[in-house]
């Protein structure tokens, strides 16, 4: 075991409130620039993009996000870049559902599963398969659709 902090783990309420904050800044500056031309895209059925349309869970607004999925014979496969804990994920299994759009086609979602991480990989195609597992990434969800 190493002596001394380990990088980039908070030692301190201070560091954690601060890393916190830092995380909240970066997913706004998303929401603000990148996602809305991604959002753009997608609508338009242009691109890698597809959009995820949700209900907020307090607000009761709608929402479109853009995610890029990958086409399984159950449903779509989405890669959870940041995690379980972003509003679109939360508000669709809140909702028990909500609707994917793939190249301008609705999808209802019916039901959001764990999805194996190997098999979420093998889902989507070269090069992002390439990115997926040199990034080490490992959440996964199957969108269920009708």
């Amino acid at each position: 075991m190493p002596d001394g902090p380990v990088h980039g783990v908070p030692e301190t309420e201070r560091e954690v409130r601060a890393m916190t904050r830092a995380r909240r800044a970066w997913f706004w500056l998303l929401k603000n620039t990148l996602n809305r031309g991604t959002t753009r895209l997608a609508r338009a059925g242009r691109g890698p993009f597809s959009l995820v349309r949700h209900v907020g869970r307090s607000s009761g607004r709608r929402y479109e996000t853009p995610l890029i999925v990958a086409r399984v014979p159950e449903g779509f496969v989405a890669e959870l870049t940041y995690g379980e804990n972003v509003n679109w994920y939360r508000n669709v299994v809140a909702a028990g559902g909500g609707e994917l759009v793939v190249g301008g086609v609705p999808h209802p979602i019916v039901g959001v599963e764990r999805y194996p991480a190997e098999r979420g990989r093998r889902a989507f195609g070269f090069p992002a398969r390439l990115v997926l597992t040199l990034t080490r990434r490992a959440e996964y969800r199957l969108l269920r659709t009708r």
